[in-house]
């Protein structure tokens, strides 16, 4: 049984009455890949909007194993503390990470959030040593357009993102930088500016998949269900 953790803040997390990418990577994965595999977690909620809290199961469609680790509002600073654990418990084989918005928009520049990223990994590696993570580059938002310090901060964060996963993959503990969805545009493939609506949703899916695919083999190419 492979194991599959996503890791992530609002985008991966979701909204009631949401699909997310979770869901949208599990029906791909049920189809293209040959072996028995789930979705693990410490996790299972949705964020409910009308309790500003992870309360919801109100899942668009909740026939698939929901379980995962993200928040809304969380990021590299949150998640390296927890990844240990959670890792040793669910006995996670794969992490598909999708972090750092909310780092650079509010807690750490991006030296401080890369420097995250490697306390992350060395704390998965530590529960897990032959855990493979792979890690989606932070995707720009609506606040670009208006914070040219943010935006500024996002592009830079995203070179030192790819220089980590250079410098700390090994084959017994791959760390895969995913390439991001070269089409995805926050002006139509999100509600808001920066949450996913079902475009993005597959957009970000297929990011993953491909990635899987192309680079350990896990999986095929990705087809809308």
């Amino acid at each position: 049984m492979l194991r599959f953790m996503p890791v992530g803040d609002s985008m991966t997390i979701g909204s009631a009455g949401e699909h997310t990418w979770r869901y949208r990577l599990w029906q791909h994965l049920c189809t293209a890949y040959g072996g028995p595999f789930t979705l693990v977690g410490p996790r299972e909620t949705l964020h409910d909007p009308s309790t500003d809290a992870p309360t919801s199961y109100a899942y668009a469609d909740p026939e698939f194993p929901r379980a995962h680790l993200a928040g809304w509002g969380e990021g590299w600073c949150h998640m390296a503390p927890l990844i240990g654990d959670a890792v040793r418990s669910c006995r996670a084989d794969v992490l598909l990470v999708s972090l750092g918005l909310i780092d650079l928009g509010f807690y750490t520049n991006a030296e401080q959030t890369a420097d995250n990223v490697r306390a992350f990994v060395a704390e998965a590696r530590a529960a897990r040593p032959r855990i493979r993570t792979a890690v989606l580059p932070v995707i720009r938002n609506i606040r670009v357009e208006a914070d040219p310090t943010f935006a500024d901060q996002v592009a830079h964060f995203n070179e030192l993102l790819a220089k980590t996963a250079a410098d700390l993959d090994d084959p017994t503990s791959p760390l895969l930088l995913v390439p991001p969805p070269p089409s995805y545009d926050f002006h139509t493939d999100t509600y808001d500016g920066t949450h996913p609506n079902e475009t993005g949703e597959h957009k970000i899916a297929a990011a993953f998949a491909e990635a899987l695919w192309r680079e350990w083999d896990l999986g095929g190419p990705y087809e809308e269900a």
